[in-house]
């Protein structure tokens, strides 16, 4: 029986027709920050700034792409790897994309497939959208691709650890794996039970999506009740089922969650300091060094699994960071409606305290005023300083900086 290592080991030589080997680089800035030797596999560095290419090639390359025939459903990295394979096979694809997907990401994948592809925008959420790719899938006899729940997929990549072990020439102490629908993950485990069995797997996935740690402990795949889609490639609201044929032996423990206002710093931490973008998804692998307990000495491999980052959101991702971090808080503040409250209420203020958010809301009494009002600062104590000060001196507040639906309704 052929072992899993041979078939991978094709279709890395296959995929040498598009792209070189991303790098695996050791990162001094993490590596001093954790006293570990840490090193980044920059998927965020293949033509499409995410390892899904490699999947949908090799689920291309396998079946006998040339000519047939595609369809996917994604809003994202999948549609542009397939995109850009179907370009590089001479095949036909038809990708559907929800309504809402932003331009940016629809114009990225039209240039990855050109004249090979047809993009397809319906429905306003991605299970819609799904369910219209796979009913057109159908209807023309056309072979839909997942995204992860596909064995030709899930070995295509696991390229990505058939690589890091031959650029690191020896074996790590540790992986950190990014997690989505499973499909990287379960690959790059296989491959790793087979070539490198003493290498520890911590597995990261968004808070609000932790679908791999939900399934751990039910036993098999369930579907998360709700999903928060910040971290927009690896919100995932069920494993796949094939990929949880090889994840199911892991434990609950090995999975760690990392929140979603502080993936945002570390994006933050990495696009200023090293000049590394990525994604939120991207990100994860190493935003979870920090929860891995105690990893001084140890080397330690984080699968940086994309870059397909849209810069219009780096105000939110600024926001959330310094949310996360208690750099800035929001306040409803109720401000009495006489001459000179508002000067009260501004000297109580910091000298590194700035005010970035000042909004009446409505009066909601005769004497009294209600304010949004956002504070930015130096230092979280800083905050607390001021919550003190207010209390000291009878301003009534509410701090709604981490209550979800006021802010999302008020911010």
């Amino acid at each position: 029986m052929e072992k899993f290592i041979d078939s991978v080991r094709q279709a890395e030589i296959a995929l040498r027709d598009l792209f070189e080997p991303t790098p695996l680089q050791k990162n001094d800035h993490l590596s001093a920050k954790y006293g570990a030797e840490i090193w980044l596999k920059r998927e965020d560095l293949t033509p499409v700034r995410s390892y899904k290419l490699r999947g949908a090639f090799n689920a291309m390359r396998k079946f006998g792409a040339h000519n047939a025939h595609f369809v996917c459903a994604s809003a994202g990295n999948h549609a542009q790897g397939v995109a850009f394979a179907c370009r590089h096979f001479g095949a036909k694809g038809t990708i559907f994309m929800p309504v809402t997907t932003p331009q940016q990401k629809i114009a990225k994948t039209r240039m990855f497939g050109g004249d090979a592809i047809e993009i397809v925008l319906t429905g306003d959420y991605f299970d819609q959208t799904l369910a219209a790719a796979q009913e057109f899938s159908a209807n023309q006899g056309a072979t839909f691709l997942s995204p992860f729940d596909d064995a030709d997929v899930i070995e295509g990549q696991a390229t990505v650890a058939l690589e890091f072990l031959d650029q690191l020439g020896g074996t790590p102490d540790m992986v950190v794996l990014p997690v989505g629908g499973g499909g990287l993950s379960a690959g790059v485990a296989k491959l790793l039970a087979e070539q490198s069995p003493t290498t520890a797997i911590t597995f990261a996935e968004p808070s609000g999506g932790a679908s791999l740690r939900a399934a751990l402990i039910a036993g098999e795949p369930v579907s998360l009740p709700s999903v928060d889609n910040f971290v927009d490639g690896a919100a995932v609201a069920r494993i796949g089922n094939l990929p949880f044929k090889e994840l199911g032996r892991f434990s609950p423990e090995q999975v760690l969650t990392a929140p979603e206002d502080r993936i945002s710093g570390t994006m933050i931490e990495m696009l200023n300091v090293e000049g590394i973008v990525l994604e939120p998804a991207g990100a994860m692998a190493i935003d979870i060094l920090q929860d891995m307990g105690d990893i001084r000495g140890k080397r330690i491999i984080c699968v940086c699994s994309g870059g397909n980052f849209d810069f219009e959101r780096l105000p939110e991702v600024k926001e959330r960071a310094q949310r996360y971090s208690g750099l800035k808080r929001y306040f409803v503040l109720r401000l009495p409606q006489r001459p000179g409250a508002l000067k009260d209420f501004l000297q109580l203020l910091g000298p590194d305290d700035d005010v970035a958010r000042f909004e009446y809301l409505k009066k909601s009494a005769r004497n009294f005023g209600t304010v949004l009002i956002g504070i930015e600062t130096s230092s979280p104590a800083n905050l607390t300083l001021l919550c003190a000060k207010l209390d000291e001196h009878g301003f009534g507040y509410n701090d709604i900086t981490h209550d979800q639906t006021l802010a999302e309704f008020l911010i």
